[in-house]
């Protein structure tokens, strides 16, 4: 596992510019984001479907939500309150998923995603499974987990031998190769950031990011896509500039389990300009 001083330039703090070619991504536009969701939510016609979203740490709709889907979707998020990215903190938090989850349907949503990557993998296949079953049965809802989002978008990319990048430490690493295993993929190079400390996801910057994942995809001789995994990485404007140098399609943990989330409402989730799976249509 690679150490946070030698894959990343000294880290800027919180709301500096991050930047990587033509990507800039400043807290201006975090916060613009959160308002735009805000608003969306107060402001938006009654007759908009609403998705929930179960997050382990964040309160507010991630802004890559309106900014993917500005128009026609209504977005709640509730947090689960996740401390720690280990087997323990996910352990104590998955009694909240079921309350939370028909807490959403209370409120109005017509379909559910889990947005936690590793709290669905974590326990492997069957349980990811179980535990999206558990979510519609408590919620009476169609649902998804993040850990199923990417797993049909890499069938969809057509993606098989594959670069894995995460925030994980290397036991949670060990039990995503595990996962991606069950489900019929060949890990060629998994590599993680060793974050635990939920805080400390935020510290990475985006073209620290974009170094890591090419560095993780350089090491995996023959990968035909790159899976970037936490949903707690902000990687939106990192797919076309990573297919760009990577020559292969790119799957990450938030934009496309919002697009999962998305199609369970009944829409294609088919957006422009970044990447591969988020263009289809299908």
């Amino acid at each position: 596992m690679h150490s946070w001083g030698a894959l990343y330039p000294p880290l800027r703090p919180r709301g500096s510019l991050c930047y990587y070619g033509a990507v800039v991504i400043t807290r201006r536009d975090i916060v613009k984001g959160i308002v735009v969701a805000t608003a969306a939510d107060a402001c938006g016609a009654a007759t908009a479907p609403m998705l929930g979203l179960l997050a382990p740490v964040e309160s507010a709709v991630p802004p890559e939500a309106t900014l993917l889907y500005p128009r026609g979707i209504r977005f709640r998020n509730v947090s689960l309150g996740l401390a720690r990215m280990t087997p323990e903190g996910y352990d104590q938090v998955l009694d909240r998923i079921s309350p939370m989850a028909k807490g959403l349907a209370q409120q109005g949503a017509a379909a559910i995603t889990l947005m936690g990557t590793s709290l669905s993998f974590y326990k492997g296949a069957a349980f990811n499974r179980e535990l999206t079953q558990r979510i519609i049965e408590a919620s009476g809802l169609p649902a998804v987990t993040m850990s199923t989002a990417v797993i049909e978008g890499l069938r969809s990319v057509g993606g098989k031998r594959l670069a894995v990048a995460t925030a994980y430490d290397d036991e949670v690493n060990r039990r995503l190769q595990s996962f991606l295993h069950e489900e019929g993929f060949e890990v060629l190079s998994i590599q993680g950031l060793g974050v635990e400390r939920v805080e400390d996801i935020y510290k990475v910057t985006s073209v620290g990011l974009f170094n890591f994942s090419v560095s993780v995809f350089d090491a995996a001789h023959g990968a035909d896509a790159l899976l970037v995994s936490c949903g707690g990485l902000h990687t939106l404007e990192l797919l076309k500039p990573l297919e760009k140098r990577c020559q292969v399609p790119v799957v990450s943990s938030l934009p496309h389990a919002l697009r999962a989330g998305v199609r369970l409402l009944g829409l294609s989730g088919q957006v422009q300009g970044y990447g591969t799976l988020l263009a289809r249509a299908t």
